[in-house]
């Protein structure tokens, strides 16, 4: 009987032994899947926080980084985290090509904010299979998604932009039909981002009868005395584009102001068109008008919240005054275009860390709705965009905003860019760009 008694001790022990350790193990294992790491796209950003762009580096980006952190507090796309990293480019060619090659091997995408690191940098992240987001900048023609694959320019390109100027300026000389004779100056600091629409313009002129002269101004851009004097005096312009770029573009304000020339006839370019151009002007600026392809401020659900969630707790990538102006705000739009594209992928290939050629597909399946837009927090704040696999812009709209001394005020609606115009450059440029490289462009499905 004791015999039996201590056997069936033992089996007793080892049965609760082996419940207690099998237990524990199922513990061990809900511990280590509760601590495993979540998914994390890298996003490398070719940034600029110094030299004579800083303003527009450091808003911009940080806009970006503030969205991402944002989400990130929020769980993440779809559980998926961001993970960025900066690089310093100082609006540098050279740099922002050494920034691309150190972050390629992680990176599905890639934002340069800048025309020249943008023109550098397409060929060889078309053959690693990156994406290139240029965000209202860059190469024009790679709108033509048939032949630059993985470049986007959503929402809106230079040239898309020109037409809308030429609309505005229509309109306010009685329609487009009483352009014929009205002379305009296109004042651009001389790289390629300020020769970038010297074509459109031209394109312009023939078509409606409008005299369009071209004053290049030479890099810094900080000496247009000559310039205005001829335009001002010897062409005797109506109307003066501002294409010029961060310093450089507070100059036409001051010039005009001293020659007279009405600040509401100078129509600024999107990037002449921040609080940072027009505040060092002072007065001089007052009345001066720019094409914007978004809203600015902080009266939205979204930046309401990021001000309310990061900022009220410290971990804002900008000094707190700068939320909710111009370069911020883009950097938000630029973001979201990005988020937007991630989803779209992962409704496609599963809810992962993408690749590039992944991410390409999302950019191509792009709809941001106006019911998406109220969805996000952002109505009002940017444009519908339907992207295609042939057209990468997928928007083109543009809005005027004039400066009434201390804040920027939205003096239009949307304006639509004149397509047939844009697209016709857009295809015969595409096409010399295809032949000069060999390449075949893509079939694409009619869209």
């Amino acid at each position: 009987m004791m015999h039996r008694f201590w056997i069936a001790a033992i089996c007793a022990a080892l049965v609760f032994g082996l419940g207690g350790a099998s237990d524990d193990g199922a513990r061990a294992q809900a511990e280590g899947e509760t601590k495993k790491e979540p998914l994390k796209q890298f996003i490398g950003l070719l940034s600029y926080r110094t030299g004579p762009f800083a303003p527009g580096g450091a808003g911009f980006f940080g806009g970006m980084e503030d969205f991402m952190m944002f989400r990130n507090m929020q769980g993440g796309v779809n559980g998926v985290m961001y993970q960025w990293e900066e690089c310093e480019t100082a609006y540098d060619v050279a740099r922002g090509v050494a920034c691309y090659e150190r972050f390629k091997d992680r990176n599905a995408i890639v934002q340069a904010l800048s025309t020249g690191i943008t023109y550098a940098l397409i060929d060889r992240a078309t053959r690693d299979q990156i994406v290139v987001l240029s965000t209202g900048y860059g190469r024009t023609d790679a709108a033509d998604g048939t032949v630059f694959p993985y470049v986007f320019v959503a929402p809106s390109n230079y040239w898309s932009q020109s037409t809308v100027k030429i609309s505005f300026i229509g309109s306010k000389v009685g329609g487009m039909d009483k352009l014929k004779g009205v002379k305009i100056a296109n004042l651009y600091i001389d790289v390629p981002y300020g020769q970038e629409t010297r074509p459109i313009l031209d394109a312009m002129a023939k078509k409606y009868g409008f005299v369009v002269r071209h004053y290049p101004v030479k890099w810094p851009g900080t000496d247009q005395r000559t310039q205005w004097a001829d335009i001002v005096n010897d062409f005797k312009a109506d109307w003066v584009i501002n294409r010029n770029w961060g310093v450089s573009c507070t100059v036409p304000l001051k010039e005009a102001a001293v020659l007279g020339f009405p600040r509401d006839r100078i129509v600024g370019v999107w990037w002449c068109g921040s609080e940072e151009d027009v505040i060092p002007a002072g007065p001089a600026a007052k009345g001066y008008i720019a094409a914007n392809f978004h809203g600015t401020g902080r009266d939205y659900p979204l930046i309401a919240e990021i001000v309310d969630k990061v900022y009220g707790q410290g971990k804002g990538n900008v000094n707190p005054s700068r939320v909710g102006t111009v370069f911020y705000n883009r950097g938000i739009i630029a973001a979201i275009i990005v988020e937007e594209a991630i989803r779209e992928a992962h409704k496609k290939f599963g809810v992962k860390v993408l690749s590039g050629s992944e991410l390409q597909e999302g950019f191509e399946r792009l709809r941001i709705t106006p019911e998406r837009l109220k969805e996000i927090g952002v109505a009002g704040l940017m444009q519908p965009i339907s992207v295609t696999c042939k057209d990468h812009e997928g928007g083109g709209a543009a809005r005027m905003q004039q400066w009434d001394g201390s804040k920027w005020i939205p003096i239009t609606d949307w304006i639509p860019p004149m397509k047939e115009v844009v697209w016709e450059l857009i295809r015969e440029s595409s096409g010399k760009y295809a032949n000069e490289k060999g390449l075949t462009p893509r079939d694409c499905p009619d869209q």
